[in-house]
C-alpha cells in the first residue's frame, strides 16, 4: 500500500477566497491518520433480514483471529447501509477485491447490496477511547475533481479544531482502490449525550479554536468543506460487539 504523499509534510497556505481558510501550521504525525491497510465493507440487508445479517457478521468477526478483528458498526441514523465492517488487512492475499465477498461476510441471501473499498488509515488502538465507544459518527465524501488532497487537509485541520475544544477527533481513512469514496472519517463518542455536548461550547472558545486550526472562524468550516466535495454522507452508528 502507498504511503501518504509528501505534500502532507509541508506547510500549506490557503487563501480566504477559498471558503474562509487562512493558514495552517505544518502537519506532524498524528494518531488520527496513518498508512495501515484496511478493507471497508458496506452492506444493506435483504428486506426483513437486518437482524439476521447483524448476527451472521458478528459471529464471523467473533470467530476471527485477534489480529483480524473487525470494527462492525450498525446503522442508527443516516445513509442507506445497515452495516459498516472495517477489517485490518494482515496479509497480501486479503488485499484484493474479489467476486463473492458477500459470502465471506455473511450468507448471500442476507445481503441486498454491498460494496468494498481498500483504504489506509490509523491504528485505532492509538486513539484514546476509540475502540470502547458506544456511538460512532461516520462521514463519507466524494471530492470534487482535483480536490482530494485539499479535502484530506481540511479533515486534518478540523481535527485540530476539535482537539483544541477537547472534543473527540476523527480517524481518517483514504481510498486506495475499490468503491468510489475518496475519504471517510469515523468519530467515536461514549454515548449520544457525549455526541451532543458540542452545543455546550462557548462561541468565543469555538472561534479561537477555529483560528488556531487555520480557519477564518468556526462558521467558515462547513462552507469551506462544501467547496471541496461533490457530496457528503453522514451516518450515526452503534457498535456490534
Amino acid at each position: 500500500m502507498s504511503m501518504p504523499p509528501p505534500f502532507l509534510l509541508r506547510t500549506w497556505l490557503l487563501l480566504g477566497a477559498f471558503g474562509g481558510v487562512i493558514s495552517a501550521a505544518p502537519l506532524s504525525p498524528a494518531a488520527e491518520r496513518g498508512a495501515l491497510p484496511y478493507r471497508m465493507t458496506l452492506m444493506r440487508a435483504a428486506p426483513g433480514r437486518q437482524a439476521d445479517l447483524v448476527r451472521s457478521v458478528a459471529a464471523k468477526v467473533a470467530a476471527a483471529a485477534p489480529a483480524q478483528k473487525s470494527l462492525v458498526l450498525k446503522h442508527a441514523q443516516g445513509d442507506q447501509w445497515d452495516l459498516l465492517v472495517l477489517t485490518p488487512i494482515t496479509g497480501a492475499a486479503e488485499g484484493g477485491l474479489k467476486p463473492g465477498q458477500a459470502e465471506s461476510r455473511a450468507g448471500a441471501d442476507l445481503i441486498a447490496w454491498q460494496e468494498d473499498e481498500i483504504v489506509h488509515g490509523p491504528d485505532l488502538s492509538t486513539i484514546d477511547g476509540f475502540l470502547a465507544a458506544g456511538l460512532y459518527h461516520v462521514e463519507m465524501f466524494h471530492a470534487l475533481a482535483g480536490k482530494q488532497d485539499a479535502l484530506l487537509r481540511e479533515r486534518e485541520m478540523e481535527n485540530g479544531y476539535l482537539a483544541t475544544l477537547g472534543r473527540p477527533t476523527n480517524a481518517i481513512f483514504v481510498r486506495e482502490g475499490g468503491a468510489s469514496w475518496d475519504l471517510f472519517t469515523i468519530g467515536a463518542y461514549r454515548n449520544w449525550k457525549h455526541y451532543a455536548e458540542r452545543d455546550d461550547i462557548a462561541k468565543e472558545k469555538a472561534l479561537a479554536a477555529a483560528r488556531m486550526a487555520g480557519f477564518e472562524n468556526d462558521d467558515s468550516i462547513g462552507p469551506y468543506l462544501r467547496s471541496l466535495i461533490l457530496d457528503h454522507h453522514d451516518t450515526l452508528t452503534t457498535p456490534v460487539r
